[in-house]
């Protein structure tokens, strides 16, 4: 719209909102964290007209929010602003907020209004235009856990909010646990409802005080990924509201399962007919095309889907989280599943994230493998029908289970880097290099105890 329509926009909705005081212009930086900026209200039509500056190197500083050191988005170019674009969702109302607020998605933008290649928004979306180019939109979905914890108990231990008492039980799939826990749960889904994330079923997860909950399929496979990024928001803000914290870590507690992200994701022609369905259990070659892609993808992205020390935690036997690369029917177990159901709804599983990630990253990584199996017509392996923790499949793909393997593992990959923007994969280079150089630094007190007077 025009910087009339825009101003006479911003104007009624300040007048519909009349109990919101200030607004929060904000991007997502390469970790997933919210960068930006307060505002009063009679900014908004400044900030969804491109008025908002930040400096792009905003989306790459390390997980305590540090500079990269030797960034050329740092000193070498003066730590120059870039352009922030509204993108067209909100004013998002803050309903976790003791003063009304409200927030309003941006992406980076060159000063030409190019996108800026280091915003992993600006990755997916690129990936999304090569879909729209052969005629095909990919229809993803989310589903998430975390963990809900006592941020003053010592051990982060969980007390149930109506008796008081400590939560021991691991509860999967207890409606006893969703019961006790129904006001935050209630307060998070309304708080979804008010900034229009599609939040769907919620489950008790199988460790204590872990929850997951799927958000919806949609075609609109960039709000798909906006909900995932704004629904981590939400519930850690919402959690902090009710004296609770809310973890995503892959794994914040050693003897409990982690935390993953799972996408499921089928895709539609320009018919809107799904090209996964053939009409029969097995699915179609284009359905294997696909597998094939984010298989042979898979070991260079793991970056992607586990970027922090934490993450590799998560990754151990018997704990659904998957260590090869493999695929198979019904089989939870595999890194990639093909779920069961109506042929019409054939869809692929991609199981190997912690919910720790960025959402737009990890998307554009399994978008990205599935688009280099269709157009190579790549073939997977044949699938898997047992575990895939057994002996029997020891000749498998093993993914990287450490940082630095899958450091490497990125670095030298190709397949990634065709649709990953060099800027970007420059910024999370360094920004993991950075990170790593810092956790090796520190002597943690279970090291110094354990070799303080015994060698």
């Amino acid at each position: 719209m025009d910087k009339s329509a825009l101003s006479s926009w911003a104007d009624s909705w300040a007048r519909e909102h009349p109990d919101i005081e200030s607004l929060r212009g904000f991007v997502f930086d390469i970790n997933g964290v919210v960068r930006g900026k307060r505002l009063p209200v009679d900014q908004l039509a400044k900030i969804c007209g491109g008025g908002m500056r930040i400096p792009l190197s905003s989306a790459n500083v390390d997980i305590w929010g540090r500079d990269i050191e030797g960034s050329k988005w740092v000193f070498e170019t003066g730590d120059s602003d870039g352009r922030c674009e509204w993108t067209g969702r909100g004013p998002l109302v803050m309903p976790w907020s003791d003063r009304g607020a409200a927030m309003v998605p941006l992406v980076l933008q060159n000063d030409d209004r190019t996108p800026f290649d280091g915003d992993a928004r600006n990755a997916l979306a690129a990936v999304l235009n090569r879909f729209a180019t052969l005629g095909l939109r990919p229809v993803p979905a989310f589903e998430l856990e975390f963990y809900l914890a006592d941020p003053k108990a010592v051990d982060a231990a969980l007390s149930n909010p109506l008796t008081g008492a400590s939560v021991i039980r691991e509860g999967v799939l207890s409606l006893d646990d969703l019961d006790d826990f129904d006001a935050i749960l209630t307060d998070i889904y309304d708080a979804c409802k008010v900034q229009s994330v599609a939040a769907d079923a919620a489950i008790s997860e199988s460790g204590i005080g872990q929850f997951e909950v799927n958000l919806r399929h949609g075609e609109d496979a960039m709000k798909v990924a906006d909900d995932a990024m704004l629904f981590k928001t939400i519930v850690k803000s919402v959690a902090r509201k009710h004296g609770l914290a809310a973890s995503f870590m892959a794994k914040p507690f050693a003897d409990r399962p982690g935390n993953g992200l799972h996408m499921h994701f089928s895709i539609l022609d320009s018919s809107g007919a799904n090209v996964f369905d053939n009409g029969d259990t097995d699915g179609s070659v284009m359905l294997h095309h696909a597998v094939a892609g984010v298989l042979a993808a898979m070991p260079e992205s793991m970056l992607f889907f586990a970027p922090h020390l934490n993450s590799y935690r998560r990754l151990t036997p018997e704990q659904h989280a998957p260590m090869v690369a493999c695929w198979g029917y019904e089989n939870r177990t595999a890194a990639v599943r093909i779920p069961g159901g109506p042929p019409s709804q054939r869809r692929i599983e991609h199981r190997v994230a912690g919910a720790d990630t960025n959402a737009y990253l990890v998307m554009a990584a399994i978008l990205g493998a599935v688009l280099a199996g269709i157009e190579g017509n790549m073939r997977p392996p044949k699938p898997i029908k047992s575990s895939a923790y057994s002996t029997d499949h020891a000749h498998l793909p093993r993914l990287p289970l450490s940082w630095q393997d899958s450091l490497d593992a990125f670095i030298s990959g190709k397949m990634l880097s065709e649709f990953t923007p060099n800027i970007l994969r420059d910024m999370v280079i360094k920004t993991k290099q950075q990170e790593m150089q810092r956790f090796t630094a520190i002597v943690t007190p279970f090291e110094y105890q354990s070799y303080l007077d015994q060698v």
